[in-house]
């Protein structure tokens, strides 16, 4: 069985699973880090793929275009944003509630939205919604480990790209250098005339729009449909990772891909014969062990911190 399980991880296809597997949490862990860098804690992660893995079908289907379905699942994603960003700062509710109060509504309001437009109960199997393409790298395509690469869905490569371009915001950008610093001293940032209010709802329209583009992922390439509940914790999987790249977006993108690995051995575990309880608890077991060292780690480091900054004042 170990020998099963070694020669299926070093596999070409496994590694091919792994970046199929990391796209969705990599854009809503993306996600949270923008919104993390200004300031405000977006943890409705969870209900906005939901609903915009709902909306990038019925848009899809209503268009016949798989690329309007993308973008209509973003813009929804934006607007959910933005309604989270009208709530806490114009009505102040807590961001947190209002994060839970959008992931119950993409749990619950999802399964009674696809029956208000189609009529159909949990899944969108009859819908004549439009998947996204695969597209072949003709560099990568016949080389033996890198062909790996090759083949994937658009928004495969759109979610490592998002990457570089979160970075370009964070520090290549005065939008980016708002946004940091609303996230590290609101009071300091409206002291210079910054809108604390538009840069935080700007973070939170970004942040919804790549869960947005997460969503669509998932029922318009990984599920090739929408099922209810079929985000399956990834919302909360992407926080994890969020935390333990620190918000980075090179850190974010290894710790979604600990995490995509992770899923990707979890389903070629359930091939050799193993339980399927104990296989399917595989990811969870490795965020609990990744966010415990991550928090050893913090801990220690504070620790340190404490004692240069008491050998600093005994000198």
């Amino acid at each position: 069985m170990v020998q099963q399980i070694l020669s299926s991880v070093f596999a070409t296809s496994f590694l091919a699973s792994v970046f199929r597997i990391t796209a969705p949490i990599l854009f809503a862990a993306l996600a949270s880090a923008v919104s993390e860098r200004g300031g405000v804690a977006n943890i409705g992660l969870e209900g906005i793929m939901m609903i915009s893995a709902l909306s990038g079908v019925l848009f899809s289907a209503w268009s016949q275009n798989a690329l309007a379905g993308a973008l209509g699942a973003a813009l929804i994603g934006a607007l959910i944003g933005l309604m989270m960003g009208f709530f806490h700062l114009k009505l102040g509710t807590d961001i947190i509630l209002a994060g839970i109060a959008v992931n119950m509504l993409g749990g619950g309001g999802t399964i009674f939205f696809l029956y208000l437009f189609t009529g159909e109960k949990g899944n969108s199997a009859s819908i004549p919604s439009r998947m996204l393409p695969t597209v072949d790298i003709p560099l990568f395509k016949d080389v033996p480990v890198l062909g790996a690469l090759s083949g994937q869905s658009i928004l495969t490569y759109a979610a490592f790209l998002c990457v570089i371009l979160v970075y370009i915001l964070f520090y290549k950008t005065p939008l980016g250098l708002k946004i940091r610093a609303v996230g590290e001293n609101r009071h300091a940032a409206d002291s210079v005339g910054l809108s604390i209010n538009r840069v935080i709802c700007i973070a939170l329209a970004i942040s919804g729009a790549l869960a947005g583009l997460g969503g669509a992922y998932m029922s318009m390439f990984y599920s090739m449909g929408f099922n209810a509940n079929m985000v399956a914790g990834r919302g909360f999987i992407a926080l994890a990772a969020q935390a333990m790249g620190r918000g980075e977006p090179l850190g974010t993108m290894l710790s979604s891909l600990l995490f995509g690995a992770a899923d990707a051995l979890r389903n070629n575990m359930e091939g050799i014969g193993l339980p399927s309880q104990l296989v399917a608890t595989i990811p969870y077991i490795i965020t609990i062990i990744a966010l415990s060292l991550y928090t050893a780690g913090t801990m220690n480091k504070a620790k340190r911190a404490r004692k240069n900054r008491a050998l600093r004042e005994r000198k």
